[in-house]
């Protein structure tokens, strides 16, 4: 166990082992269909987001790669009602819709406040892709085959690379700032920058099993994607629920008192 002294430094974390994941998805099943009405409201919301963003993008092709990638980056923000209802469950209490729905008033500021800096930071980042594809890419698009092909395949050589570069950094740094921060400002009275900081030292201590989730969650995106948004329905809220799991799993919380 790592521990640092102090307010503001990171609460302790525990190592798990690589596979843990795994065992966070299966009991993130379990809150789904113990929870099934409100987890699949939650899933139904960020499918019907992402059939927007993809009719908005069939008419304007330029945002379509910033959109999308933009849409998960604020993923952990969109699941804190599933937190409340596995924290609910764990208490052995009923989880139900109106719980969901306060669930950011049990986050308070700190909660608000990570929720804006991602959504700052997914509009920054449609913007920039937006740039790139505007400025690079100069064929003219009459559809997604031809969008593939000329974004991927025949732009400047440079542009699709530094596209999935720059979004790999983003990614990583969101990821290892939000894997747990969320459901413990949701959980615990604590700062936000102590919630962040804890987060990214779970993520440090872990990184073989945390880069194993990482690419589970991936995979449950595009693969729902390729579903036409339909298998946001179940990954969201099992990904949401096992994500609580992982923070109570990963984060000796007992430092830090509280919320009612």
């Amino acid at each position: 166990m790592t521990t640092v002294p102090g307010d503001h430094g990171p609460l302790p974390v525990r190592i798990v082992g690589f596979l843990r994941p795994f065992v966070w998805l299966r009991m993130g099943w379990h809150d789904f269909t113990h929870a099934f009405g409100p987890s699949v409201l939650h899933g139904l919301i960020v499918m019907v987001g992402g059939l927007t963003i993809l009719t908005v993008a069939l008419h304007a092709w330029p945002i379509l790669p910033g959109a999308f990638s933009g849409f998960v980056l604020i993923g952990p923000i969109l699941a804190t009602g599933l937190y409340e209802l596995s924290r609910r469950l764990a208490r052995g209490e009923r989880a139900r819709l109106p719980h969901a729905l306060d669930a950011w008033r049990r986050g308070t500021r700190a909660l608000v406040w990570l929720g804006l800096w991602l959504a700052i930071g997914a509009t920054l980042w449609v913007a920039l892709s937006v740039v790139l594809v505007w400025n690079f890419v100069d064929d003219r698009v009459a559809g997604l085959e031809d969008f593939l092909r000329h974004f991927v395949v025949m732009s400047r050589w440079w542009v699709f690379p530094v596209w999935v570069g720059a979004g790999a950094l983003g990614a990583a740094i969101v990821f290892a700032a939000t894997a747990v921060s969320v459901p413990l400002l949701l959980d615990r009275r604590i700062r936000l920058e102590r919630a962040i900081l804890t987060s990214v030292r779970a993520v440090g201590d872990n990184p073989v099993a945390m880069a194993l989730w990482a690419v589970l969650i991936m995979a449950l995106i595009a693969a729902s994607m390729l579903t036409m948004m339909v298998g946001f329905v179940f990954a969201v809220p099992v990904v949401g629920h096992a994500t609580w799991h992982a923070y109570r799993d990963l984060v000796d919380a007992d430092g830090a008192p509280l919320r009612d």
